[in-house]
């Protein structure tokens, strides 16, 4: 690696030199309306957070979520707030144990985490999970999601993805059609994995019967199928069906797996609710060590959102990172996906590059 002018190497800090926090507000826009248990979405606002240093510029994304109560105003709050305390150290790897402390919303922190691990991988030359030492993420299958479409919609887009290469569909829950919407795309995509969703969307005797009623359909898992808040009950259900059961919205923080020790097959770490790179790591080893099974998932978000958690599939069981997959207009690029594959570049970083003709202005702003 090159030595910098001044006979300084590539990471090596200025004395004195603090970094800068800058953030650009931007709308995805989804290819269609996805629609789940609790919501319908269209489009989503995400806010890109850029961490400067040494003439390197690491970045990240938040997105809004009316789940998890982050709006726009919250984030950008949230930034301003962080701005002093970034240009008070010149030291990336400092900063990243210093985010340790943040107490604001998740996702900004996952957003400021994601950036300094970028800026870090670049100083030294590494792609961020080699600078993590996590499994190398060879190209990985991951799901593309189904909403709660009509039944013949849901079997066309099976049709469609499994046309393009994909092998594993997740397919979303909670209303009447949901035996009928599964049986249709098992019949398109014979041989993909299926994972279902219902996002809470039943109660837990309907729980029972309705996974009961999909055996026959071969469910590689089913992800939080009652609300979150009753772990005695995601148990009780877990205990009474053979689909292995995945809690989502109930394993948040590492303190909730001892809840969920002994009762669920797995957990569904997503960045965005946990915190970031660090906290997912420490909570996928913790998990590990309880017996629980990784799934990896993400919020509807850009290339630049979801390849963190890219970064770290080499540690899943189950990969559900579509989120940049399912809107029209992908400001940024670098993992792939679109045919059913995720593939990283062995570059210093995250990897991931503005897209060259967006009309959001995102790669105007990192340049």
């Amino acid at each position: 690696m090159e030595p910098l002018p001044g006979g300084r190497r590539p990471g090596t800090p200025r004395a004195g030199a603090g970094m800068k926090l800058s953030w650009h507000p931007y709308r995805l826009v989804l290819r269609e309306p996805l629609r789940i248990s609790r919501s319908v979405m269209a489009h989503r606002e995400a806010v890109q957070l850029t961490v400067t240093h040494d003439g390197l510029a690491g970045h990240g994304e938040v997105v809004t979520s009316g789940y998890y109560g982050l709006d726009r105003a919250a984030i950008e709050r949230t930034c301003a707030g962080w701005t002093g305390r970034l240009a008070g150290c010149s030291d990336p790897a400092a900063l990243r144990d210093e985010l340790n402390t943040f107490d604001g919303p998740a996702g900004v922190l996952a957003a400021l985490d994601t950036a300094v691990h970028d800026l870090l991988g670049q100083a030294r030359g590494l792609p961020v999970h080699r600078l993590l030492q996590a499994p190398a993420p060879t190209p990985v299958a991951t799901a593309y999601t189904i909403g709660l479409v009509p039944v013949a919609d849901a079997a066309a887009t099976a049709r469609r993805l499994v046309a393009a290469g994909f092998a594993v569909l997740k397919v979303k829950a909670g209303d009447d059609a949901d035996v009928a919407r599964v049986a249709a795309v098992r019949a398109e995509a014979p041989t993909a994995r299926l994972l279902l969703d219902p996002n809470g969307g039943w109660s837990a005797e309907q729980a029972v019967r309705r996974l009961d009623a999909l055996t026959p359909y071969r469910i590689d898992a089913v992800e939080q199928p009652i609300p979150p808040g009753r772990p005695d009950l995601l148990a009780r259900v877990a205990a009474r069906t053979a689909i292995p059961v995945v809690a989502d919205e109930d394993a948040e923080r590492l303190a909730d797996l001892d809840r969920l020790t002994g009762s669920v097959a797995g957990v569904n770490v997503k960045l965005a609710k946990c915190g970031g790179i660090v906290a997912a790591t420490r909570i996928v080893e913790a998990a590990r060590e309880r017996g629980l099974d990784i799934m990896l998932g993400c919020l509807v978000a850009s290339t630049l959102g979801v390849a963190p958690a890219v970064h770290l599939a080499g540690l899943a069981r189950w990969v559900d990172l579509d989120g940049h997959l399912l809107i029209a207009d992908d400001p940024w690029t670098g993992i792939g996906g679109h045919d059913g594959v995720l593939r990283l570049a062995d570059t210093p970083g995250l990897g991931v590059t503005p897209t060259a003709t967006t009309g959001s202005g995102v790669a105007e702003a990192v340049r």
